[in-house]
């Protein structure tokens, strides 16, 4: 369990307060959390480290009310937690977990078709300097392949699939296809048709994206099932 600060601007003045890093991530997310678990302090400061409280006529002026735990869920919210470097390595790392177990899972050599085992994947990614950050890892495999090729014959299973986006979707669809795109065609009525060529690892988290912008009315249509 991680302390840190909560931070919010208004206009000249800023609001602190000492909160739980991870209850507080989860709260920013949009998770349900009870706010008992999140607050660490019985005050809010305008300056933390000298001590400085804010009085109940600032803090009403600028949250409308004087009620500390609605106050700190607005602090929270709305403005930024001091994350630690401790706190920013172990998301990498726990991200570097899930994508070596990813290429376990989905990626073999090129060669002879066996699969590689979690050493094989973590010496490589580090031979080839491969940099991970937080983000989704199907928005990161592709750089990663392209520099785990260089030190081992590396493929991953994918599958082509034909996907149509009704034209009212195209907007907020387009950069979810974008990631995997080989074609797009669009069409007299406006629709997109695009041929994708996506991990099979990550098949499923796709398609909830799609479906999800889309409200399931886009069209699939899986094709031959290829490697890259």
């Amino acid at each position: 369990m991680t302390d840190t600060v909560a931070r919010l601007r208004k206009g000249s003045m800023i609001f602190e307060t000492m909160v739980n890093l991870e209850a507080a991530m989860k709260l920013k997310k949009g998770e349900k959390v009870d706010i008992a678990e999140i607050i660490r302090d019985n005050a809010v400061y305008t300056d933390l480290k000298k001590g400085m409280r804010a009085g109940k006529d600032v803090l009403i002026s600028a949250f409308e009310t004087d009620n500390f735990p609605e106050i700190v869920e607005k602090i929270v919210k709305r403005g930024e937690l001091e994350v630690t470097q401790e706190f920013r390595d172990e998301a990498v790392e726990q991200k570097r977990k899930q994508i070596i177990d990813f290429l376990v899972r989905n990626a073999v050599d090129a060669r002879t078709n066996r699969p590689f085992t979690p050493d094989m994947i973590q010496n490589s990614l580090k031979q080839a300097g491969v940099k991970i950050d937080k983000q989704p890892i199907e928005r990161q495999i592709k750089p990663i392949i392209t520099a785990l090729t260089k030190i081992i014959p590396i493929k991953i299973a994918s599958k082509k699939i034909k996907v149509i986006i009704p034209a009212v979707h195209t907007g907020r669809a387009y950069g979810i296809v974008q990631e995997y795109k080989e074609r797009e065609d669009w069409l007299a009525n406006g629709d997109l048709e695009v041929i994708l060529n996506i991990p099979v690892g990550i098949q499923t988290e796709f398609y909830d994206r799609l479906n999800g912008v889309t409200h399931g009315s886009a069209i699939t249509q899986e094709m031959k099932v290829e490697e890259n």
